[in-house]
């Protein structure tokens, strides 16, 4: 038996460690919040989008860099496989607008619940308010991690699932990146995914709360065409926001850190119920 440390008890601490676990494995799950998957309570505005149900083929036109890269883990354990999991695990799905997956009951915490419920009975050992500071190695190899108050704890293999650098509230402070590179890897620059876009002209805080549904947006630099989708958008007090604006926020990130970029909505005509 392996002892298996994971590094953060997010979405995908919580998965690695049941699966983990269900291999076997002695595993130990350390997360510095008060409590697993403080993220997951507010994604999809606390729903939880737990995937998207579109083929293979979509799932892979919407990742932005190096798609390729993600080729074996998308279809090792398919987005149809997610579903199955939770599924099996008592949380019904359903498919929205855009093949979305949500839970039937539209609470991330049935879905928190759910995977703390699976990683009790399967023997993951949880500690909370445990902040790992480092990950430890001898002759290059992982050997243990030490904590933010100098203690340390041995393990034989090491999962980090820290996230990324969004929300830090959360937890997601850019801890991964740090480990990464201390243990000698290079990392490359960061930039902002899937987050709302501000403005500059006033009068979009006067539409603040005005939700739109069935426009197409299109982000342009200069003459070049960045992005272009439909779907529904949201006006905020700095901006825009909504599915189709994070969506494009992905595109676009890397130009909209060194200029100015042109946003042009299109309001469509109403669609028939059929069309919806």
């Amino acid at each position: 038996m392996s002892k298996v440390l994971i590094v953060g008890g997010g979405a995908a601490g919580m998965l690695a460690s049941i699966f983990a676990a269900r291999n076997g494995n002695e595993v130990h799950v350390f997360e510095k919040n008060e409590k697993l998957g403080k993220k997951l309570f507010i994604t999809g505005k606390g729903r939880c989008n737990i995937t998207n149900a579109g083929d293979m083929e979509n799932l892979f036109e919407n990742v932005v860099s190096n798609r390729k890269f993600l080729y074996s883990s998308f279809y090792s354990y398919t987005n149809e496989d997610v579903i199955s999991f939770f599924e099996t695990l008592g949380v019904p799905t359903k498919i929205e607008r855009g093949n979305r997956v949500f839970p039937v009951s539209d609470h991330s915490s049935d879905v928190i619940g759910a995977l703390s419920g699976e990683m009790k009975r399967a023997g993951v050992k949880v500690h909370l308010y445990t902040k790992v500071s480092k990950i430890l190695t001898e002759n290059g190899r992982f050997s243990g991690l030490e904590f933010a108050d100098g203690a340390c704890v041995q393990g034989d293999a090491c999962v980090i699932a820290t996230g990324g650098f969004s929300y830090q509230t959360t937890g997601s402070n850019g801890d991964g990146y740090r480990f990464a590179e201390e243990l000698g890897h290079t990392v490359t620059d960061i930039y902002p995914s899937l987050v709302p876009l501000a403005i500059e002209e006033e009068f979009v805080k006067e539409l603040q709360g005005l939700s739109l549904k069935n426009v197409e947006a299109a982000i342009y630099d200069g003459k070049k065409k960045l992005y272009q989708d439909f779907g529904e958008m949201l006006f905020t007090h700095y901006g825009v926001s909504g599915p189709l604006i994070l969506s494009g926020s992905s595109h676009i990130a890397k130009k909209a850190g060194e200029k100015k970029l042109k946003l042009v909505i299109d309001l469509k005509p109403a669609l028939t119920e059929e069309q919806l």
